[in-house]
């Protein structure tokens, strides 16, 4: 991740959490801070469980050996020089 990205999405984490504690009427789980903090935009978001649709900007991404073939397949293909975010290929054995 690179340092200015970084710094914008842990600069924005204070305020965006204490928005979601109140919309949500109690404190956070960690999996609920990490999804607010990554919301595409937390005001116009659909927040209600079991029915959301969340858009998601992601500052990076994971993957494992059978699903980042085919995303490496299709980003070649696709004939992208550079990804939108850091990604990393983790291989099981």
């Amino acid at each position: 991740m690179s340092l200015e990205l970084a710094k914008r999405l842990y600069a924005k984490m204070p305020d965006v959490c204490v928005k979601a504690r109140a919309k949500f009427g109690r404190p956070l789980t960690l999996a609920e801070k990490i999804l607010v903090s990554h919301a595409d935009n937390f005001d116009t978001q659909t927040w209600e469980r079991g029915k959301a649709m969340l858009a998601l900007r992601p500052d990076r991404v994971a993957m494992q050996d059978a699903t980042a073939q085919m995303a490496v397949l299709q980003f070649m293909q696709a004939n992208k020089n550079k990804a939108a975010v850091p990604s990393t290929i983790t291989a099981t054995t």
